[in-house]
């Protein structure tokens, strides 16, 4: 009967999906090619009135498998972009954006662009209206890549300009590179979205042609509108534009604080740390020690010796002066339960002993400093350094001595 043989073909096609799917989850490429093409030739006998959508399913699985295949060429994956373009009109920029991607993967920027350019071009009706943020999307691609065409120019100019003359015709096409890539990529960031690498562009296009206020604006604007997703690197790249601008101390420091609250282990916590320590003001110094704290919580900056220099230099001058102990106190009182495993056993002081003598000098300093002169590593790390005759070590192991009532009242 008709009913019957309509289920039997919805099986059989369902059968061959699921088939598709194990091969992909096992990177089967080949079995992968072969059921796809099954289930490409079933739905050209599918007399079912019912409407499926199957393009997508086939653009997307046939892209995964040509990317993959270790015999598909990119003249293949060409021919195979072109027919998915005329498969779905829905999808036709979706699809145009997956090509200039793998077009760009291939350095083939010249054929990207041009991708770009006619998928810009490109009307249906109110298809057009409904993908309007495809359609930006292009037009911030063909920003970026011509972003890449200014950036290009501009070391020409730059290696020409050491010689004492430029190109005239470089620099006017400099320019004209420059006004297209700023009018696509000042459209896609007023978007709500995470969209960094453009941010970054136009951030570069305008300091380089000078204009530092619009630049700041652009930056402020990707940070704190709570309209765009929370999204560290913003604050990054305004922290990193007030710095090369050499901006006050105040708007620099309020903004690495908004960084640290979002990402305790970014790498700029120290730069943070340093200004805070050189502040007059105790509740800025207060913070320094919370943040350098804060980020040796994390395993990625266990032998960063520059982060263990920061801690060590501060709590040492804290012990000095015997003022503010209540502030190492605090913030030790939270870890003492786990740090000592974590950062000061006997055999990272071993390992830190022989990779990086600094590095164990400095964490020595602090575990002596929190864990008394009995601390496993202090122990380990001050006797080798005695042993090896170096003097900064002894002056180490007569330091936590001559403090350790101090650093009792610490570590409690």
């Amino acid at each position: 009967s008709p009913n019957e043989h309509k289920l039997n073909f919805k099986k059989s096609k369902e059968a061959c999906l699921s088939y598709i799917q194990d091969a992909l989850l096992q990177q089967q490429w080949k079995r992968a090619a072969e059921f796809l093409t099954c289930y490409v030739e079933s739905l050209e006998k599918d007399y079912s009135r019912e409407h499926i959508g199957p393009s997508e399913m086939i653009w997307r699985i046939g892209t995964e498998i040509l990317w993959h295949h270790s015999q598909s060429s990119m003249k293949e994956f060409n021919c195979f972009m072109e027919q998915m373009k005329t498969l779905g009109v829905k999808r036709y920029l979706k699809v145009c954006l997956e090509h200039v991607f793998h077009l760009l993967c291939n350095g083939q920027i010249d054929e990207a662009y041009q991708n770009l350019s006619l998928a810009e071009s490109w009307r249906f009706g109110e298809q057009t209206a409904i993908q309007d943020k495809e359609m930006k999307l292009v037009q911030a691609y063909r920003g970026l890549l011509d972003y890449c065409s200014w950036s290009k120019q501009k070391n020409i100019l730059l290696e020409q300009g050491e010689d004492g003359f430029s190109d005239l015709a470089v620099e006017q096409e400099m320019h004209g590179y420059f006004r297209k890539a700023a009018v696509n990529l000042k459209e896609i960031i007023k978007i709500p979205g995470v969209w960094d690498v453009f941010v970054k562009c136009y951030v570069d296009l305008l300091e380089f042609y000078g204009d530092h206020n619009e630049a700041r604006q652009v930056l402020n604007e990707y940070a704190y509108n709570s309209k765009f997703p929370a999204n560290p690197n913003a604050h990054v790249y305004l922290c990193q534009f007030l710095k090369r601008q050499g901006e006050s101390k105040k708007s620099l420091i309020s903004a690495l604080k908004i960084l640290h609250d979002i990402v305790p282990s970014h790498e700029l916590m120290i730069d943070f740390n340093t200004m805070l320590q050189k502040s007059k003001k105790r509740r800025k110094r207060r913070l320094g020690l919370e943040v350098i704290f804060a980020a040796l919580d994390y395993a990625g900056w266990k032998e960063n010796a520059k982060a263990w220099s920061c801690l060590a230099r501060q709590v040492k001058q804290i012990v000095i002066s015997e003022k503010h102990l209540d502030w190492v106190k605090q913030e030790w009182n939270s870890r003492k339960d786990w740090w000592p495993a974590f950062h000061f056993s006997r055999y990272l002081a071993k390992r830190n002993w022989q990779e990086n003598k600094s590095l164990s000098y400095e964490k020595a300093l602090v575990a002596g400093i929190l864990l008394g002169k009995d601390c496993k590593y202090f122990k380990y790390v001050s006797h080798q350094g005695c042993k090896a005759q170096l003097k900064r070590f002894r002056m180490l192991k007569k330091f936590v001595n001559r403090h350790n009532p101090v650093c009792l009242r610490i570590s409690g």
